[in-house]
């Protein structure tokens, strides 16, 4: 009798030594503060603890994390645009790289993360079995990056409510602002210093030969251009992306080209196929040659948006800078 007894409080003591419950699915012990629950571009999750095996996909999600100091809690990354910010480089380079793109589904689960951090929807296509529905059935918690399922246009606010989410999500809400704080002075700073600058009228070339892929009103990239003292010529179009004709694009005659960097073209490639197209040559940025240029992982709800308007203050209305 008093051996089956000792057998029963073994394996209850060894059912209890077990690895904690993935976020979203209810567990005891929960640490101060939690559970916490997040509705998320339509999906609802509870987090009964942090997320300890996360991963991030998309440059702006990658970043977002490491400057939070979470790389302890991450086990993998993928899809960069451009180089990650030199002060997260020795982070970014302590998690493992899943893939140079999108991992597959099967990659992605034997990094057996509990939490994904997507910064585009395209992390979570369905077609290729990344869905976030699919993820939760196999106890993964998922994000997405607010911007991306905006019902209305995206602002610095947004980029604050971003940061400050994932800190409410890992139960760092200190530290999370902090970073909001810092950001929030590098735009402050930099929008003041034009603040009495002449606008330029601006509009952006992300990509396109036959129509020219733009910044609409509603994304984050209008209030960096107004920020930095200039005006987007394509901020009557509501949407985040927008495609316009070429047409378009030469009679609104902006004063400057703001280019976006990124992908396998490169940025003279892009200067170059502008300069020498017959539409645009009677418009005011081509005549002077007057490209800004910024890589597209800084035009995201992130934690470049300070630096953006700061970078592309200084090309815009470098006078007010000496």
């Amino acid at each position: 009798m008093r051996r089956h007894f000792l057998v029963a409080v073994m394996t209850a003591l060894l059912a209890g030594c077990g690895s904690p419950a993935p976020p979203g699915v209810p567990g005891s012990g929960a640490p101060h503060g939690f559970p916490v629950t997040v509705t998320n571009c339509g999906v609802t999750t509870t987090y009964d603890r942090p997320p300890a095996r996360a991963v991030a996909l998309n440059q702006h999600a990658i970043e977002t994390m490491l400057a939070l100091d979470l790389q302890d809690s991450m086990v993998g990354t993928a899809f960069l645009d451009d180089q990650i910010l030199p002060e997260h480089r020795a982070a970014y380079e302590s998690v493992p790289v899943l893939a140079e793109e999108y991992p597959s589904y099967e990659v992605l689960l034997n990094s057996e993360p509990d939490f994904v951090y997507g910064g585009w929807m395209s992390a979570f296509d369905e077609k290729e079995g990344r869905d976030r529905r699919r993820l939760a059935d196999a106890g993964i918690a998922t994000h997405l990056n607010a911007e991306d399922c905006a019902d209305g246009p995206v602002t610095m606010a947004t980029a604050d409510d971003e940061i400050r989410t994932l800190g409410r999500i890992f139960g760092i809400g200190q530290r999370a602002e902090r970073v909001v704080e810092q950001q929030r002075h590098t735009f402050e700073a930099a929008r003041a210093a034009v603040a009495d600058a002449a606008p330029v009228t601006v509009a952006v070339y992300d990509s396109g030969d036959t129509t020219v892929y733009t910044s609409g009103g509603h994304g984050i990239g209008d209030q960096i251009i107004e920020a930095s003292g200039a005006v987007n010529l394509f901020a009557d179009v509501p949407k985040v992306w927008a495609d316009v004709s070429f047409e378009q694009f030469a009679e609104r005659a902006p004063d400057v080209i703001v280019i976006y960097d990124y992908g396998d073209q490169p940025l003279e490639h892009k200067k170059r196929f502008l300069r020498q197209h017959p539409m645009l040559q009677q418009v005011p940025a081509i005549r002077h040659e007057r490209f800004a240029v910024l890589p597209l992982s800084s035009i995201t709800a992130g934690v470049r948006v300070g630096r953006a308007v700061d970078e592309l203050a200084r090309q815009l209305h470098p006078e007010q800078f000496r």
